[in-house]
């Protein structure tokens, strides 16, 4: 399989998920520049991810009636175009809205990119290229905190938005010569009603998640907007089964390796969702570790998530994807139960040696899990999974933070103590025993589910194919 494509895409993702993570550290400087607080300034970066819940369940429908190639390379420049515009903004309404525009790109970037290689790769070719394109992306919201730790203390925070910019271009400008060119879908008209719906369901319940684990805003405020996220989301279900040509295809549920993928991903991701939250803050605040020194240790997870890459195919060609995914949701939920256990006094080498196996976990789960989401569906009904699967995502790594926050505020409360490390022991293994659960959607699975992208069936074919040696 040729690298660079996967590769390419990857590079895109990496820019977008490293920068939705690398300003947490930055926080207080561009604060003060803003002349703003760092909480309000924190709840303002949700803006970015209302625009990627808003945008993304149309990213299928512009892919196919205007070329998969050609959103993509445009979603690039409305994303550097925000990197600047953040860049350049000097108050919080401009940075608002440089973020909202930022995250107008991003909502392209994720599902095109899978879908510009699902379309491109073969599918016995697809977990191999899945493992090139996920380990850049998990490695983007890890390296987040040190890079933005580095570049606020020793440049300015400005660079965190304008490093984007040569990046982005270049990906503008190869992505324009190595991606083929794909032949545009028959799309129908825009299913506005349901764009409206989908839109304010996913933006409500993401806004919402964000605003409950925040303390910039009441919680009620944040209770309410779920509701009425969850209000429009049925309201959108019911609107879906009358329309011929949905927005969003929640048809493709009936498929048992789609429906599996995105439950299961989707428990999985909370638990992740809530790691990147509770390990800095517990190493900083129990621990008292500088930001700096608490992002160079949680970054040890993405030697896991490289070495991946070298494997997945293997580990999915010999057990298949229900052995794989249910292995890797157990043994990944066991990982983040153990950060629960470590303290003061644990050795730092212990702590990377877990996290080092931890990202290699994750890794593996969710290269086999982004796979099997379109291992048995057609090109055509890509994009629409491509578009659920994101859709999904960004709804889960909300619900993680959430649930992570929430679990010490409620410990806080009830043992009437600042937050300390029975607060951190609770949450840990709570988001632990949320992600064990991914393995009960994959149980379902016949062992030969998506045999075709992971070689397993034909593998046991060949072998049971080979005649027996004749008895002497």
């Amino acid at each position: 399989m040729n690298r660079t494509l996967p590769l390419i895409l990857a590079v895109a993702l990496f820019m977008e998920q490293m920068d939705s993570t690398v300003i947490a550290t930055s926080l207080p400087a561009i604060a003060a520049d803003l002349d703003t607080s760092p909480v309000t300034l924190k709840l303002a970066l949700t803006s970015y991810l209302v625009s990627l819940a808003i945008f993304i369940p149309i990213s299928g429908f512009m892919a196919d009636r205007y070329g998969a190639k050609r959103v993509f390379r445009i979603a690039i420049g409305v994303f550097v175009i925000g990197s600047i515009a953040c860049a350049f903004s000097n108050s919080l309404a401009s940075f608002v809205l440089a973020r909202f525009l930022q995250g107008m790109g991003g909502a392209m970037m994720t599902p095109v990119a899978r879908l510009v290689l699902v379309r491109a790769v073969p599918r016995e070719k697809l977990v191999s290229a899945m493992a090139w394109l996920a380990a850049p992306a998990l490695i983007g919201p890890v390296a987040g905190p040190p890079l933005g730790g580095f570049i606020t203390t020793y440049f300015s925070w400005h660079w965190i938005f304008l490093i984007n910019v040569p990046i982005g271009l270049l990906g503008i400008y190869v992505s324009g010569r190595v991606l083929p060119e794909f032949p545009k879908q028959e799309t129908g008209r825009l299913d506005t009603i349901g764009f409206m719906l989908s839109s304010i369901a996913a933006s409500g319940l993401v806004f919402g998640l964000s605003v409950i684990s925040l303390p910039a805003l009441p919680p009620i405020v944040g209770v309410c907007t779920v509701l009425i996220g969850a209000l429009a989301a049925v309201l959108y279900v019911r609107h879906a089964r009358r329309t011929s040509h949905p927005v969003l295809n929640l048809g493709l549920f009936s498929n048992r390796a789609f429906r599996s993928s995105i439950i299961g991903g989707s428990l999985f991701r909370i638990g992740v969702g809530a790691v990147p939250f509770l390990l800095p803050l517990m190493f900083q605040v129990v621990f008292g570790l500088t930001p700096f020194q608490s992002g160079l240790l949680t970054f040890a997870s993405a030697f896991g998530a490289i070495a991946m890459k070298f494997i997945a195919s293997t580990a999915l060609r010999l057990g298949g994807f229900r052995v794989v995914l249910v292995t890797a949701s157990l043994l990944g939920a066991a990982s983040i139960g153990v950060n629960a256990f470590f303290t003061p006094q644990t050795s730092h080498w212990t702590i990377i040696t877990v996290l080092v196996f931890s990202g290699l976990l994750r890794s593996l789960f969710f290269t086999s899990s982004n796979a099997l989401t379109f291992a048995d569906l057609g090109d055509r009904e890509a994009s629409q999974a491509a578009t659920l699967s994101a859709a999904f995502q960004q709804v889960s790594i909300a619900m993680g933070v959430a649930v992570g926050g929430g679990i010490l505020e409620a410990t806080a409360l009830v043992t009437g103590t600042a937050l300390g490390i029975d607060a951190f022991f609770n949450a840990f293994l709570i988001v632990a025993g949320l992600s064990a659960l991914a393995a009960i959607p994959f149980l379902s699975l016949p062992p030969e589910t998506g045999s075709r992208v992971s070689g397993h069936k034909r593998r046991r074919s060949a072998a049971s194919a080979t005649p027996a040696p004749a008895a002497e």
